[in-house]
């Protein structure tokens, strides 16, 4: 009988590794497949994947407790075996689902699980050790929930565990008795334990973290998680006999990979100008919320002519450990003082700075010269200086004090009309409680002296003098030979939606599906060998119940050509960390202030930004939820004084360190990253 049972047992194990073969080949097969097509789509950005398929492996520290003595009908061992440790091999298929930035989810894995173990060597009535090591092994099946509490790649999960055993083997073997060496030894004894379970149902918890192994630039991705799981003895006890019961402890990795969904064409890098927001007509009753939109290029001179506000931020920020005020601020000795122009502040450069924020960037390195020229020209202003450091207040007094210095020393403010205040954290902190990602650069953001006043004067925007040439005035113009799908509220409506692109020969080409709400395809790449055409640009959207929505307008393309020169006028409006709503003091700026500046038949382009600290692609949705924000408020502004005359562009390009305006190696430049650029361009 046992002979027949180790061959049914032995012929699970072959099918079931056989199996295991299979699957090996079939992913690796799939993966060449979809590493091929990833290279094809180097010129596109994916969203990470919402499914994941792979294999997750690792070792059980199986924990044996409890009694143990009758092996089977056939052997009763002499005494008692009570504990025991081993360790078991787990490997197992699995399928994950799991939206990005999202917390819950749901995990799959179907597979083998190894509980072997030898139970600690006991002393039997005749003084002789005995040994008992068991080969116990299951088939397992554990679905479990999935929580990410940051919406970020570390994750919990949770769940039952299904097993059924293919495996119960044991061996036993009694020595000699130490003080009669020259006894002959038993023989091992070997067989399958009795009366055992063959199905369990128990628990797990468990803990995960996600490493990305590929870029999102390729549509096939790959991850690699390490994890560790906790499965308490509670419905694990082998046995329906005694009171053998087995805690593990299991530590492996899984490797993983998913189809990435198509968020945006990306774009080469060369002097591109905004769009022409197209009017859109449906052909179809409009039966969902969808909105359709199409944006085409228009051409605009490379030299331009720029005249640029830029806000201040009331901070100075310090290097961590430091409180002396960081050399990249522009710090004047007391005799040029009097040689300090505030309109030609971009004439003055700072030690440190070098690339492409040079220009933007001098304007706030040399915020302590605005501000002392801005107090002596204003004698009834006063100021408090609140000092931050993660070291105490002693050491944020210390950083404020030193500001004030300058302010005494250099420009000759009187010390009465300088306040200085120390603690731990600003009054609006980076960093909060339970943050585990990017903590260096949060932290480095917190410490800073923050200036406040009661005198808007002090801290107003600062207005350049007239910039031309080379001065780039449009952040989103290297994109704006691309023609711009927005189909708002597709993802709430459609499963998915696609583009017919017809010229008025009937030739039709085809893009898509797409799951993202907004893509962009080159004007070139649509065009061809033609010079220019008029295209009717037709989009269906496939609902979940199959039934589909369409509609289309036509736009009219041209090749990309220089055209006349243009002013633009450039405003900036900062957010706070994580915040896609502005304050009242900017919708007051907006509304009062940009707003009226607006000439007759413009053309706003507005440019969402983040900073680097968080996900890319939850980023570029923030960045794009500020510029939808920005032109809320000046669209009600312009409804107000009954004027309908102007076009909006939008764009949101998160983190996207081709188009970001300042770099992100200073906790300054990335705060003004947080932002959002206003490009108002005078009708042609």
């Amino acid at each position: 009988m046992q002979s027949i049972l180790k061959t049914i047992t032995e012929t699970h194990k072959s099918r079931f590794f056989k199996a295991l073969n299979l699957q090996k080949a079939i992913l690796f097969a799939l993966c060449l497949t979809m590493g091929s097509t990833a290279l094809n789509a180097q010129t596109t950005e994916y969203i990470r994947p919402s499914w994941w398929f792979g294999v997750g492996a690792g070792a059980n520290f199986n924990f044996y407790r409890g009694s143990t003595q009758k092996l089977n009908s056939s052997l009763t061992v002499p005494a008692v075996f009570h504990e025991g440790t081993g360790i078991g091999l787990f490997l197992a298929p699995l399928v994950e689902f799991h939206k990005p930035n999202t917390r819950l989810g749901f995990m799959f894995q179907l597979g083998y699980d190894g509980r072997n173990g030898k139970f600690a060597e006991i002393l039997t009535p005749c003084n002789c050790p005995a040994d008992l090591s068991v080969k116990l092994n299951y088939y397992t099946i554990e679905p479990s929930l999935r929580f990410a509490p940051f919406k970020g790649n570390f994750y919990l999960y949770g769940g039952p565990r299904f097993a059924f055993n293919t495996d119960h083997s044991f061996t036993y073997l009694q020595k000699p008795n130490p003080a009669y060496p020259n006894q002959v030894a038993s023989p091992e004894v070997k067989g399958d334990i009795s009366d055992v379970n063959k199905t369990l149902i128990s628990m797990q918890i468990g803990a995960g973290y996600d490493i990305q192994l590929s870029s999102q630039k390729k549509r096939t991705q790959f991850v690699l998680s390490p994890f560790i799981a906790f499965q308490p003895y509670y419905g694990q006890d082998p046995r329906s006999v005694e009171t053998w019961n087995i805690t593990t402890l299991r530590a492996g990795a899984a490797f993983k990979f998913g189809f990435g969904h198509l968020a945006a064409t990306a774009v080469k890098k060369t002097a591109k100008t905004p769009d022409e927001v197209v009017p859109v007509t449906p052909v179809t009753p409009a039966v969902t919320p969808v909105r359709f939109m199409v944006s085409a290029p228009v051409n605009l001179s490379p030299l331009r002519t720029v005249r640029e506000i830029f806000p201040l931020r009331n901070y100075v920020f310090f290097d961590l450990g430091s409180n002396e005020i960081p050399k990249r601020y522009v710090l004047l000795k007391k005799d040029e003082v009097s040689n300090f122009k505030l309109n030609q502040v971009v004439l003055s450069t700072p030690e440190n700075l070098s690339g492409r924020s040079d220009r933007q960037m001098i304007v706030y390195y040399n915020i302590l010269n605005i501000l002392g020229d801005r107090m002596n020209k204003n004698p009834g202003t006063s100021i408090t200086l609140n000092g931050s450091s993660e070291k105490g207040p002693a050491d944020g007094l210390i950083m404020a004090e030193n500001i004030k210095s300058y302010l005494v020393n250099v420009y000759g403010i009187n010390p009465d009309r300088i306040k200085t205040e120390g603690g731990f954290k600003p009054l609006k902190p980076s960093e909060q409680p339970g943050a585990v990602n990017d903590l260096e650069m949060l932290k480095a953001g917190d410490r800073r002296v923050s200036i406040e006043s009661s005198s808007p004067v002090l801290l107003s925007e600062y207005e350049s003098g007239p910039l031309s040439g080379d001065i780039k005035p449009l952040t989103g113009a290297d994109k704006a030979s691309d023609v711009r799908f927005n189909n708002q509220g597709s993802s709430k409506n459609f499963s998915s939606w696609s583009l017919q692109i017809k010229d008025k020969k009937g030739a039709v080409q085809y893009y898509g599906p797409f799951t993202e709400e907004t893509t962009s395809i080159p004007s070139q790449t649509i065009l061809g060998s033609n010079p220019e055409g008029t295209y009717l640009m037709t989009m269906t959207g496939t609902k979940s119940d199959g039934s589909t929505v369409t509609k289309d307008t036509s736009v009219h393309l041209v090749h990309y050509a220089y055209s006349q020169n243009v002013i633009v006028q450039r405003f900036s409006v900062i957010y706070g960390y994580d915040v896609s709503e502005t304050n009242a003091m900017y919708k007051k700026y907006l509304t009062e202030v940009v707003v009226p500046q607006i000439p007759i038949g413009a053309t706003i382009a507005i440019h969402g930004f983040t900073d680097v600290i968080g996900d890319s692609e939850y980023n570029r949705k923030l960045s794009l939820e500020r510029a939808m924000d920005v032109r809320r408020v000046m669209e009600a502004a312009l409804a107000k004084a009954g004027r309908s005359d102007v076009k909006f562009e939008i764009f949101g390009f998160g983190e996207d360190e081709d188009f970001n305006r300042y770099n992100n190696k200073y906790p300054e430049e990335r705060f003004y990253n947080r932002g959002v650029t206003v490009d108002i361009l005078e009708k042609i």
